[in-house]
C-alpha cells in the first residue's frame, strides 16, 4: 500500500473524532494530513509531505483562531431572573433592601443612588446571593 494512503487514512480518523469534539482544531490538523497525503500522491518525498502537513496545520490554526476571535460572542445570560419583579419587605439604612422573591427573601441593592423606592422594582442582576434592583423592566 502507498504512503499517502496512510495520510488520508489518518485525515479521515481525525476528522471523525472532530466531529465528537466539535473545536474545529482537529478539523486543522486533519486537513494538515490531507495536505501531506497530497503531496505524497504528487510524488513528493517523505520531508516535503512533512514540511507541508506542518505548514498546513499551524496556517490553519491562525486561521482558526483569528476566526475565532473575530466571531466571539458574548455568553447568553444564565440568569432567568433578570427582568422578574420583586416584593421590597424593607429598606435599610444603608440604601440596601431585602426583598421578596421566589417564595424566599433575598439581600438586594439597588443599581444606582437615584432608583425610585416607591414603585415596583426588577431583577437587574445577579451578585452572588445577592439581587440588583432597578425600576426598569
Amino acid at each position: 500500500m502507498e504512503f499517502y494512503i496512510y495520510w488520508f487514512l489518518l485525515a479521515l480518523v481525525l476528522a471523525g473524532l472532530e466531529m465528537v469534539t466539535g473545536t474545529f482544531y482537529l478539523l486543522m490538523v486533519a486537513i494538515a494530513m490531507a495536505v501531506g497525503g497530497l503531496a505524497g500522491w504528487l510524488g513528493m518525498s517523505l520531508p516535503w509531505q512533512l514540511l507541508l502537513s506542518a505548514v498546513a496545520v499551524v496556517a490553519g490554526t491562525i486561521i482558526l483562531r483569528r476566526w475565532k476571535s473575530g466571531h466571539a460572542t458574548e455568553a447568553p445570560n444564565a440568569s432567568l431572573d433578570i427582568g422578574q419583579p420583586v416584593r421590597v419587605i424593607k429598606w435599610h439604612d444603608n440604601g440596601n433592601a431585602r426583598v421578596f422573591y421566589r417564595g424566599a427573601e433575598w439581600d438586594a441593592e439597588p443599581e444606582s443612588a437615584d432608583t425610585p423606592r416607591d414603585t415596583t422594582l426588577y431583577i437587574a442582576a445577579v451578585r452572588g446571593s445577592g439581587l440588583v434592583l432597578t425600576h426598569r423592566k
